[in-house]
């Protein structure tokens, strides 16, 4: 039997291209929403491959079923109808390697950002696997499609990593998951009052200020309690920080972190991660008076760049201050998050491939 290798979809925009000549490098397929109801699955270098369908992350070939044998033109689209999550398996003719590959973005109506993190290519040669471990904005918009298209995926846990006023303001529309959250509010993460802080600034908080939240998912992930999902109002910023200590927990490189942390500002669909606020129901909320101004004025209506004037990426200021206070996103994981260098090595074990 062929040694499946997880490798990355992309969604949108191929960020990791890099020169190479075997099917089964991390770049070498994609699988990308071309329309309401197909997929359109492309590689590159090999001459021929067999395109198989799963249902399941962890199918076979032996357990898939083949769509195209011999398929020489570098693509297949793929008719798709229902809300069940489909992998691909693409079999190279010449040396017999396996690709999976499977669409990063989960296809909502009314959702933003919410995807999958498997697929990139981490430690000792392996990949993150798929469906296990998703990221996402606010969901409070959710349509009945987009509720089944959830529910089909088997989450066990969501962690809404949201302020009290944010999940006051909008709840979210996922149901029949564990829910958990942790109790703040929006004033102390911006701290009002003082000069206003660029990307960076802001970000350099979230490694003390986000901990009892890491603590919880990494607990999660710790226990084997996925699917999960984890999510702010973008899924951008705390999400962001998030998925770079999973990422980096997993030995994926730091340049692929920085890559998939970028990919929200065109994944992003504001209009749907909160829903339109009437200040006047919320006349001692400051918070939701911001948001209702940020509404009016149309700033929150386009996703804006991660990146300082410099193309400092925000998740920078974070990762700078775990290099700088602990070393390591390694040593703040053991130190102020509780997980041991057993707990990664478990980690790596359950959710690389």
């Amino acid at each position: 039997m062929s040694t499946v290798h997880r490798v990355c979809a992309i969604g949108l925009i191929a960020l990791l291209a890099t020169s190479g000549t075997a099917l089964a490098r991390a770049d070498g397929a994609n699988a990308l929403r071309t329309g309401a109801g197909t997929v359109t699955v492309s590689w590159h270098d090999a001459k021929a491959v067999d395109v198989y369908l799963a249902d399941k992350a962890d199918a076979t070939i032996d357990t898939a079923r083949l769509l195209a044998a011999n398929d020489r033109d570098s693509h297949e689209t793929v008719a798709v109808d229902g809300a069940a999550r489909r992998y691909y398996l693409l079999r190279d003719r010449a040396d017999g390697s396996v690709v999976e590959v499977a669409e990063r973005l989960i296809p909502l109506e009314q959702g933003s950002n919410f995807r999958d993190i498997g697929g990139y290519a981490a430690a000792d040669g392996r990949h993150v696997r798929w469906g296990l471990i998703y990221r996402s904005g606010a969901t409070p918009l959710l349509s009945p499609n987009d509720q089944a298209e959830i529910h089909a995926l088997g989450l066990r846990n969501m962690l809404d990593l949201r302020s009290d006023e944010e999940r006051q303001i909008a709840p979210t529309k996922i149901d029949g998951v564990q829910y958990r959250a942790v109790g703040y509010s929006m004033l102390a993460m911006m701290k009002p009052g003082q000069p206003m802080r660029n990307g960076v600034d802001l970000y350099r908080d979230f490694p003390e200020f986000l901990a009892p939240q890491m603590r919880i998912l990494f607990t999660m992930l710790e226990r084997d309690e996925g699917p999960v999902v984890y999510n702010c109002s973008a899924g951008q910023d705390r999400t962001g920080f998030a998925t770079a200590l999973i990422l980096s927990a997993l030995g994926v490189p730091r340049e692929t972190i920085i890559k998939d942390y970028l990919l929200s500002t065109g994944l992003r669909r504001p209009q749907w991660e909160m829903p339109k606020i009437d200040p006047a129901l919320y006349k001692g909320n400051p918070v939701a008076q911001m948001f209702a101004h940020y509404q009016d004025a149309g700033a929150a209506s386009k996703p804006q760049p991660l990146v300082e004037a410099d193309g400092t990426p925000f998740l920078m200021g974070a990762l700078e201050v775990i290099d700088t206070k602990w070393g390591s996103v390694d040593n703040y994981l053991k130190q102020e998050i509780g997980v041991s260098d057993q707990d990664i090595a478990e980690l790596k074990h359950r959710y690389l491939q």
